[in-house]
């Protein structure tokens, strides 16, 4: 009978374990940036491990630079659709028309990028970004890529400073939203704190970044 009962518990855990699929992207608080590397635009934004309230994260210190970190990965969205991270920013970036090319800045912003491979064109991306003047939840094509890079404002000036906020979308159906089409992969995820624009400061931290099946 006991037999029975530990088998039977081992079961239940293994199928909890299987119900709780998982794809880690950025394992920030193992100190490993493993497979991320850095694309400048202008000037380099500055990256690095460092811990925060006993968790190792990523600290990012821009000033008037803009690059960001990226990891080529390919993430099925059928198996896994939600991408789950955490972030929390130092200041925000204000008086700056976000839909504009030269307000195209900051403090935190978090990419789902599906790739056209040799046709850049048919490159989609998703940008999550911490908004400094759009309203949460408000929707525009960017400024610099038009509708192959569409802004999605999920924190706005109302969001309070130094205080870690936990992200999960689907990205699947974000994308089929905002661009029609049903994507079943993306090919690489990239978070990018930028103020090369508008030529001013900005600091975020990011946390542990992967995608799950809920």
């Amino acid at each position: 009978m006991k037999r029975f009962i530990l088998l039977m518990m081992m079961l239940i855990t293994a199928l909890n374990v299987a119900a709780e699929v998982t794809l880690p992207i950025g394992e920030f608080s193992r100190n490993r940036l493993n497979g991320w590397e850095q694309k400048s635009f202008t000037g380099e934004t500055r990256y690095q491990l460092q811990m925060v309230d006993g968790v190792v994260v990523v600290r990012a210190d821009s000033h008037a630079a803009g690059s960001g970190l990226f990891k080529e990965q390919t993430v099925d969205l059928e198996k896994t659709p939600f991408l789950n991270w955490s972030w929390r920013i130092g200041n925000r970036l204000t008086g700056l028309n976000e839909q504009s090319k030269a307000g195209d800045d900051y403090a935190a912003r978090v990419y789902a990028i599906v790739k056209g491979g040799l046709t850049f064109w048919q490159t989609k991306t998703i940008n999550y970004v911490w908004s400094g003047n759009s309203a949460k939840f408000s929707v525009w094509a960017n400024a610099f890529a038009g509708n192959q890079v569409m802004m999605l404002a999920l924190r706005d000036s109302e969001a309070p400073l130094n205080v870690w906020h936990t992200e999960k979308r689907n990205v699947r159906a974000d994308l089929q939203k905002l661009f029609g089409e049903d994507f079943r992969s993306i090919d690489a995820v990239a978070l990018m704190t930028d103020t090369d624009n508008s030529r001013g400061q900005a600091s975020a931290f990011y946390g542990d970044i992967w995608f799950s099946k809920d």
